[in-house]
């Protein structure tokens, strides 16, 4: 049989063993001499024939052994190789080049036994391509779909140097191996539908923890008669309880506005899919209510607890609500997910919330040696009339105050330069981002004016310096927020920070008595949030701007103030004549920042503008500036621009919004909103 059939190893040696016993015979036979030479000589005899009876063996009968070692060999190499065929888990053989060389019967079957050797992988499973072959010894794992069947597949590379019968055939070879060609590829098959299926099955009987809550319970039982609000809260509780049943769920009532309910991780995709219909269905109910009742609903998914998603879900309603109500929020871990907010906000007409939390942020002054206040980058008049107010309460209560100002805006200017150089206010009362750091320490109150995003703040590292922080804001909520802040007022439903401030102001105590410069910032904020009064106001509004005429704010000194120049005033009126409509009530403009100091706040100003154009539910405005390009968005209330821009990445209310783009141009940005806009219109978003 030639060299293939040589012997060597362990069997080799096996068949030596005679040759070596008898050198052993030789040594004992000479022992026996030195003893006794008659029994040497009779010993010597029986070693001779010894010595040839092994040989005559070994020589003469050593081809018959290796034939049937052989045979044996191929007889078992017959059995792996059936064993191998027959094996129950798909098994396949690939090249480096990702061609099919051999496949046992359970893989055949899989394909219909069509005749597949020689082919790519990738032509019978589209999943398994080239560039996700094993490049190292680690084994490489595919999940596809075959057959309607659930598979994962394991590739594990098999390395030989040559592909001859004395190749050391191994898994793991050197880093230089790896790259030869002399290799094959074992491809493992296993059927995961069953255990997938039970997966799936385990998540969809999971149960998920929600909670809803009457958004106006009080102000719509007082928008009705008397003899009618039974009826209207029991037409309003049969709507939850009938929507509850069809999702199988259990619900229970905790208090008269406040539900918890527990259904199966299966109905969420419906829920999804119709966009909690509930919220729809209850704002319907009208029995002569004058006020549509709003819920919010609130839950936490995936949790590892029911613990953790009884606080996912109150996260989730707290965040809802924050917003401004009448929508339901998703929490997934660290994934927020909204639904419906489209309504306007309700003002609440009580101050009760108000004056608590001016009690609460009075403590904290109290408690602190000095106070920073700091507003959003690029700080405009809202949010400097707040920083104004917070100063004016810190100084009666006898407390060193600073306000953090980087860039002023031009809006901005005629309001600060009363302030700068004024000798009623001390020089280091506007500070920039490096000697705010300087200042804010453990003993200092951090306070937070109209924003509650980190990313957008003026300093964002001063939250890392600060133990106490305060927020104040008038914006809707989103998935960024300061964590651990020590009191937190946030009211979607006002119209600006300012008049949020100037409500504190009337609770604060202390004799607290403004002047009439910090009066006219506090106006101006409210004013330009507003729109003159136009849009957001409500009656707490009114009563604000009253309180501020009282302490010496003047309308007519700051119509003078707010004046545009003639370059912003035709800048104002370039972009207003190139305005685009898109699809018969979207206005589109594009505001150029040549000759502008500020062209963010042109914009703003222009998408205001183009409001009253008839037909027009909302307006949008390009501006190029520092980089970026800055979208303001504004509506009356037909449309929710809110919900626009935070698909696009922004936020902010109901009827004005804004978001920043980067790596884009300001036409892109425009194509890039246009597909916002078909979309949400298709999915019946806006």
């Amino acid at each position: 049989m030639g060299r293939k059939s040589r012997l060597n190893g362990a069997l080799k040696a096996y068949l030596m063993w005679p040759v070596y016993l008898t050198a052993l015979l030789l040594l004992m036979n000479l022992v026996i001499y030195v003893i006794d030479k008659k029994a040497g000589h009779v010993m010597s005899g029986f070693v001779l024939a010894y010595f040839l009876l092994a040989g005559f063996i070994f020589y003469f009968r050593r081809h018959q052994i290796e034939t049937n070692l052989v045979r044996y060999a191929m007889d078992f190499a017959q059995v792996q190789k059936r064993l191998l065929k027959e094996m129950a888990i798909p098994y396949a053989l690939l090249d480096v080049d990702a061609r099919l060389q051999w496949g046992n019967n359970e893989f055949m079957d899989l394909i219909s036994g069509k005749k597949v050797v020689g082919r790519l992988i990738t032509d019978i499973i589209p999943e398994i391509t080239k560039d996700k072959l094993p490049k190292a010894e680690a084994d490489e794992e595919i999940r596809f779909v075959l057959n309607d069947r659930n598979y994962r597949a394991v590739l594990r590379k098999i390395i030989s140097p040559n592909f001859d019968d004395d190749a050391n055939w191994s898994f793991y070879e050197s880093e230089k191996a790896w790259e030869t060609r002399n290799a094959l590829i074992a491809m493992f098959m296993f059927d995961e539908t069953e255990i997938i299926a039970l997966q799936k099955e385990n998540k969809d009987q999971k149960l998920i923890v929600g909670l809803l809550y009457i958004d106006n319970y009080d102000e719509a039982l007082e928008s009705i008669d008397e003899v009618r609000r039974s009826l209207l809260i029991a037409l309003v509780d049969r709507k939850i309880n009938k929507y509850m049943q069809a999702i199988d769920a259990i619900v229970k009532k905790l208090e008269k506005d406040k539900f918890i309910f527990v259904f199966q991780h299966k109905y969420l995709p419906i829920l999804q899919s119709t966009k909690f219909s509930i919220l729809e269905e209850v704002r319907n109910v009208n029995i002569g209510n004058e006020m549509a009742v709003t819920i919010s609903i609130g839950l936490g998914v995936n949790a590892d607890s029911y613990i953790t998603g009884y606080d996912y879900a109150r996260a989730a309603i707290d965040l809802a609500l924050g917003r401004g109500g009448d929508q339901a929020v998703i929490k997934d871990g660290d994934k927020i997910s909204y639904y419906g907010g489209k309504s306007i906000q309700v003002e609440k007409s009580t101050r009760v919330k108000a004056r608590v939390k001016a009690h609460a942020f009075r403590e904290f002054v109290e408690g602190k040696d000095k106070i920073v206040v700091m507003g959003h980058a690029l700080a405009d008049v809202d949010s400097f009339g707040a920083a104004i107010g917070v100063y004016r309460i810190g100084k009666t209560f006898n407390k060193k105050v600073h306000i953090v100002v980087n860039d002023i805006t031009t809006s901005l200017r005629p309001m600060i330069s009363r302030f700068v150089g004024n000798p009623d206010y001390e020089e280091d009362l506007f500070l920039n981002n490096e000697q705010a750091k300087e200042v804010v320490d453990v003993n200092t109150l951090l306070v937070i004016v109209d924003v509650n995003r980190p990313s957008l703040l003026e300093c964002e590292e001063l939250l890392d310096y600060a133990r106490s922080v305060i927020i104040f804001d008038h914006h809707r909520q989103t998935n960024e927020a300061i964590e651990n802040a020590a009191l937190s007022y946030i009211e979607p439903y006002a119209s600006s920070t300012c008049e949020m401030i100037a409500e504190i102001l009337q609770y604060i105590g202390g004799n607290l008595k403004l002047r009439p410069v910090e009066a006219d910032a506090l106006y101006a904020g409210i004013m330009v949030d507003t729109n003159n009064f136009l849009t957001k106001t409500g009656v707490r509004t009114f009563e604000a701007a009253a309180y501020l005429r009282r302490n010496g704010a003047d309308v007519t000194r700051l119509r003078k103030i707010f004046r545009s120049d003639y370059s912003e005033f035709k800048q104002k009126a370039d972009a207003i004549s190139s305005t685009e409509i898109f699809m018969d009530c979207f206005a589109i403009a594009i505001c150029s920042d040549t000759g502008v100091e500020s062209p963010t706040v042109l914009g703003a100003q222009v998408a205001n503008e183009l409001l009253n154009i008839a037909d027009i539910k909302a307006s949008f405005v390009l501006t190029e500036f520092n980089n970026k390009i800055h979208i303001s968005a504004r509506s009356i209330d037909e449309v929710n621009v809110q919900l626009v821009m935070e698909r696009m990445g922004g936020g902010g209310h109901l009827s004005v919004a804004a978001t920043q783009l980067e790596d884009c141009t300001i036409e892109e940005a425009k194509d890039m909103l246009k597909n916002t806009l078909e979309t949400m219109v298709k999915e019946g978003d806006i």
